[in-house]
């Protein structure tokens, strides 16, 4: 009967779908009925029975009206059965049941949630702290979705009660409610806390250590909840943290050098708070959950509030410090775990964006932690063999932290870590768990710190480690493996001499990782760091191996055979054979290369591109040792590896072709056609550029100088010229892409440059072509682009034509040979700047018709001078481009912009007060010219200008304000810029420019204006590319300065641009999507105002008879909003909150936005696992 009782109600899930709604609704109420009746049994039974009815209850979003009805009949139910406080277990049920309910279903009981909480708020006061428990349970998810009016009835009531302070139990539970309130729904607490928090501070002080402790958990949860409004408070919260977590009453830690054992036998006497005439035994003292409570709350602190490390530094970590002698084990783990968020928060930030602000305040923490290391080893080294586990477990992991921060600091202590290190590798009683712990930890180590500092050590750490290798656990083994890696390259550094003699290890070393090798049956990470660790070992110490290095060789010839290995092993070759040893490798190579070579066809990306590296240093190093029958099978295979579809593979298989024609010569007229052939496709690629093309350069100049017949100068550059010069013969157009112009023009010029002889006749026949009227502008536009690659590095000053040439191009009808001309000059005046740059500056001065194309040249040649070429004509050149900064001509006041700016680098601490001074001038063209100029002396990196620029950039940044709307729209274009690559020159200023930056977000009334075109009226806005510039600031600013904008300030006009023009609505759902990964506490708590918006996009319904482009723009807008819909249902908690679950109920029951929002997260889905292949 008992299992049948307790299969019963498992079984009325499936039966629910089965039945109709009123024969639910009667089984409800039985269920009611018997959970208030006086059997046990009945009532366990049918308390699970409710349960699995509401788990399986279709959610409200369905629109079933079943839900609803059901769940009205259960709540009436339990309140009433809670209420009565009859029976404690039937109250216990109830309670639970209705948790369950409000976490589910809370939305659809809108109607009870007063009720509710009526039934609820009497529970707080119940004998039974199981109740108080509970009910604070259902309160916290019945928060999350009651309204805003029966929220503040609740705080009201838990602030009235904590005034009152009836007795110290009840003020503990309404402390724990307020907690857990915070938790479930912080967002809404918030505005509360101004009220909420001068009470709980007031009870810190009370004597009641469990009421400490609900205070520090409910400051934790504000912390961690509330960041804004928390923020006032922080101070005071820290310094109680800091004063409990020292609170221990009972117990003395002067003697702290003695024994433990003794310790342990003193018992600490009377206790003077005890109002009980007992003894006060040690179980009674709970003061460590005070300790505990603030140990958890100081790393909350720590790890949301990475702005105050400074003041972390100075009062926080020697308090955290002093207390790492802490006795109670699940204490002192906390306090380690607070360190450790104290140590990654001071991780400086390895990115693009933070590389080129290295210097200046991010170091002063490090410094501050840098001296207080003595004292972090000195509270931890003596605990490191101390019997707990856990403790030393801690000890280990707040080091190896400690090293990845500050590599290096732990040099001057490595005498007194070691013993530490070995003890928790040779103790018996150390776990497996342990063992890991301290070998990770050693890996960190000995990758962080010099070698030298580890060598008077070896003799003790290596027998240790070298015994993990053969411990049976292959989790133990694979990490020694590592860890004896890295001890290899420090007992013999091969980049630096060292006068340590490593002879006498090898013998501890080989055999152990020898074993491991050889072993057939061992886990996979094992064997792949056996093949890494001997490939390390034969690298530094392969001489000292004598006669057991040829049969450990033969071994990697078996692994490189094995599917699963071969691509460690190759890497691990790749290892041996760059190593300064000269390691014989004769023995294999012959049966190794075509084994490699066969790898070249495989679909495994990573291993083709470590082959070819493998290759590549092979016949680098051991040429004379290769017969061509080994190179001509590498060669049948490199065809296939060059195209345009993965330019990375094509850059290193050129790259070794390369290294074929410098090394051995001969083997090249046995590259066939083929591979040439793939060669000049990829020249003609539009997609060439960058590395691959370099790589391409390189080959061809190594190629023309093996002087290899059929491969000459004059046949290559027939292949290379051959579509331009054919298209235009035969009248059929083989076009090529523009970028196909350029890559063919670097090529001739360095098949030039390598072949000087025959440089002058390629220019005349240039020049020729140009002159000719047959030729085609296609023609004409590679002579001119291989005219000026040429010049860049040659003087082509003898060639009188070329002036004369050039400026009659000017006046070509094809924008593209223009253009060409235009480069060509820039590029030619590089070459020979005396003899060009003159006659260019005073063609600008007399030309007023060709000034667009001749400024043109000067940028190229101001962009690809050296400084000190330039320095003469700098003054030449800025009184000439002063002249026309204020030409109407938008177009060419850019160029002229970047000529300034790019000039100003040539000497920056007088050419920028002279920007500076523009910024006074009268006309909006000119100030407009030099904020620009400003944004070309921006780089990503560091540059001699950057510390002049950082002290004025905020003059420049005031033409934020400027009454000319353009100058505003170029100002927030260098601010912009400045924020992406730079954003050090205006982290400190975001305050002043804050207020400026976002005054351009709001829409300008005056600025909209009507236009009649024909019988139609339609609107213009002036302010839209102001306001979009002005919203593109605001998104780098999230990537570069996050941690400086007061995110609720932002998420205002975040809010007013999800209203706006179409351009703009585009942007802020992009930004949105980035805020919900970035910040997801602070969109929770907007969540309403910023659904409204994305609501209305997602339902725009575009006019009958729009055209297409309409349609078009309104389906981009809903993929986009669609977008930020799905961003903001990765934040965690966020289905909790009603309006969410109402606009995703919306969005599944209307098919259109259905359909829609299943393709966004398909998109999506597809994105992160092609990303993540990617990284293979």
């Amino acid at each position: 009967m008992g299992q049948f009782t307790h299969r019963a109600p498992e079984s009325l899930g499936p039966l629910f779908g089965k039945v109709k709604e009123y024969q639910v609704e009667t089984i409800v109420d039985t269920l009611c009925t018997n959970m208030l009746s006086d059997k046990e049994q009945l009532r366990d039974i049918s308390s699970i029975g409710l349960k699995t009815v509401i788990s399986e209850l279709p959610p409200a979003s369905t629109g079933s009206t079943m839900t609803a009805n059901v769940c009205k009949k259960i709540t009436a139910q339990l309140t009433g059965a809670i209420g009565k406080q009859e029976d404690v277990s039937v109250q216990l049920e109830a309670l639970d049941i209705l948790s369950d309910m409000l976490s589910r279903l809370g939305g659809t009981l809108y109607s009870f949630h007063s009720s509710i909480l009526n039934c609820l708020l009497p529970q707080l006061t119940s004998p039974r702290l199981a109740v108080r428990k509970r009910a604070i349970i259902a309160l916290g998810h019945l928060v999350l979705t009651c309204s805003g009016n029966i929220f503040s009835e609740l705080t009201e009531h838990l602030l009235a009660e904590l005034k009152r302070n009836e007795s110290t139990s009840t003020t503990r539970t309404y402390i724990q409610c307020i907690a857990g309130i915070s938790r479930q729904a912080g967002h809404r607490i918030g505005e509360h806390l101004e009220k909420i928090i001068p009470l709980i501070v007031q009870y810190c002080s009370v004597e009641d250590d469990e009421l400490r402790e609900y205070c520090f958990q409910a400051f934790e949860s504000f912390v961690r909840r509330c960041p804004k409004e928390i923020d006032p408070h922080i101070p005071n919260v820290m310094g109680l943290c800091l004063k409990y977590i020292t609170f221990d009453p009972n117990y003395n830690y002067d003697n702290e050098e003695e024994e433990e054992e003794e310790m342990m036998e003193t018992e600490n006497g009377e206790d003077e708070e005890q109002e009980s005439d007992d003894e006060y035994s040690d179980d009674d003292d709970i003061s460590w959950k005070v300790r505990r409570s603030a140990a958890k709350c100081l790393e909350a602190i720590v790890s949301t509030r990475h702005d105050l490390l400074q003041d972390f530094y100075k009062t926080l970590s020697p308090v955290l410090i002093s207390r790492f002698k802490e006795r109670e084990e699940n204490v002192k783990a906390d306090i380690f775990s607070a360190y450790i968020s104290l140590l990654k928060q001071t991780l400086p930030i390895q990115s693009w964006l933070h590389a080129s602000d290295a210097t200046g305040k991010d170091d002063v923490p490090l410094t501050m932690l840098q001296n207080q290391v003595p004292n972090i080893v000195k509270a931890l080294h003596k605990q490191l063999k101390e019997k707990s586990i856990k403790s030393r477990q801690g000890c280990f992991s707040l080091l190896t932290e400690l090293a990845n921060v500050l590599p290096g600091c732990l040099a001057d202590h490595i005498p007194v870590l070691v013993p530490g290190i070995v003890f928790s590798l040779a103790d018996k009683s150390s776990s497996s768990n342990m063992r890991i712990d301290t070998l990770s930890f050693l890996h960190v180590l000995l990758c962080n710190h010099q070698p030298e500092v580890f060598h008077p050590h070896i003799k003790t750490l290596l027998p240790p480690v070298v015994t993990c290798i053969g411990d049976p656990f292959y989790k133990i083994t694979s990490e020694a493996l590592l860890v004896t890696q890295q001890l290899v390259k420090v007992i013999r550094p091969l980049d630096k001499s060292c006068t340590f003699d490593a002879k006498p290890y090898v013998k501890d070393l080989f055999p152990g990782t020898l074993k491991r090798l050889k072993a057939a049956d061992i886990d996979q990470e094992v064997k792949e760091r056996a093949i890494s660790c001997m490939g390390q070992i034969i690298c530094n110490l392969g001489d000292y191996l004598s006669t057991d290095l040829q049969p450990t060789l033969k071994i990697f010839l078996e692994r490189l055979k094995n599917e699963i290995t071969r691509l460690t092993t190759v890497k691990a070759l790749t290892l041996v054979a760059s190593s300064p040893l000269k390691i014989d490798l004769r023995p294999i190579l012959g049966e190794g290369f075509p084994i490699l070579a066969s790898f070249l066809r495989k679909n495994q990306r990573a291993l083709k591109l470590s082959t070819l590296t493998a290759l590549d240093i092979l016949v680098k190093n051991y040429s004379d040792s290769l017969k061509p029958a080994m190179i001509e099978s590498v060669l049948t295979e490199l065809p296939a590896l060059i195209s345009e579809n993965d330019m990375h593979v094509s850059q290193v298989a050129i790259m070794f072709l390369t290294t074929l024609a410098k090394v051995y010569p001969s083997s090249i007229s046995k590259i066939g056609g083929s591979i040439l052939a793939e060669i000049f496709q990829l020249v003609h690629s539009p997609l060439l550029q960058g590395g691959a093309l370099n790589a391409i350069i390189d080959f061809f100049q190594a190629l023309v100088l093996t002087k290899t017949a059929t491969m000459g100068y004059s046949e290559l550059m027939k292949h290379l010229t051959a579509p331009i010069y054919s298209s235009s013969s035969a009248g059929a157009s083989v076009t090529l892409h523009k970028q196909a112009y350029y890559s063919v023009a670097k090529c001739v010029a360095a098949l030039s440059s390598a072949c000087p002889k025959e440089a002058p006749g390629v220019v005349n026949q240039f020049i020729q072509d140009v002159k000719s009227p047959k030729s085609s502008s296609a023609v004409k536009v590679l002579a001119f682009l291989s005219l000026a690659e040429m010049g860049r590095t040659m003087n082509l000053s003898a060639q009188k034509e070329l002036k004369t040439v050039i400026l009659e191009a000017f006046s070509s009808p094809s924008e593209e040979v223009k253009s060409a001309a235009s480069y060509a000059l820039g590029n030619v005046s590089v070459g020979n700047l005396k003899e060009y740059l003159p006659f260019m500056l005073k063609e600008i001065g007399s030309q007023p018709k060709r000034q667009y194309l001749l400024l043109h040249s000067l940028k190229e040649v101001i962009s690809s001078s050296p400084a000190d070429a330039l320095k003469p004509y700098v003054e030449d050149i800025w009184a000439l481009l002063f002249k026309h900064c204020e030409c109407t001509e938008e177009g060419t006041r850019n160029v002229v912009a970047e000529c300034l700016g790019k000039l100003t680098l040539v000497n920056p601490s007088e050419l920028l007060p002279r920007l500076k001074k523009q910024l006074s001038s009268g006309s909006p063209h000119a100030r407009s010219t030099v904020v620009t100029a400003i944004k070309f002396t921006i780089a990503d990196q560091p540059q001699p200008i950057d510390a002049l620029l950082k002290g004025c950039i905020g003059d420049f940044l005031k033409t934020l304000q400027d009454p000319d709307l353009n100058v505003r729209r170029v100002a927030l274009a260098m601010f912009n810029s400045a924020a992406h690559n730079k954003p050090s020159l205006i982290r400190d200023l975001l305050n002043a420019v804050l207020p400026s930056l976002y005054n351009e977000t709001k829409v300008r009334r005056e600025l909209i204006r009507e236009v009649e075109m024909g019988p139609f009226k339609h609107t213009v806005d002036d302010g839209l590319d102001v306001r979009k510039a002005a919203f593109e600031c605001m998104y780098t600013l999230l990537e570069s300065c996050l941690d400086r904008l007061d995110i609720y300030e932002y998420l205002n006009h975040v809010e007013d641009g999800l209203k706006d023009h179409y351009d703009i609505r585009m942007l802020t759902f992009i930004m949105l999507a980035r805020l919900s990964t970035l910040c997801p506490n602070a969109v929770l708590q907007r969540l309403e105002r910023l659904i409204e918006p994305l609501r209305a996009t997602c339902s725009t319904k575009v006019k009958a008879g729009s055209v297409k482009q309409e349609f078009e723009k309104q389906d981009e807008l809903k993929r986009s909003a669609m977008r930020a819909v799905a961003a903001l249902l990765t934040i965690p908690e966020v289905e909790k909150s009603p309006v969410m679950a109402e606009f995703s109920s919306q969005i599944r029951s209307n098919p259109e936005m259905a359909s829609l929002f299943e393709s966004i997260q398909k998109d999506s889905a597809s994105l992160s696992t092609t990303e993540s292949m990617d990284m293979s």
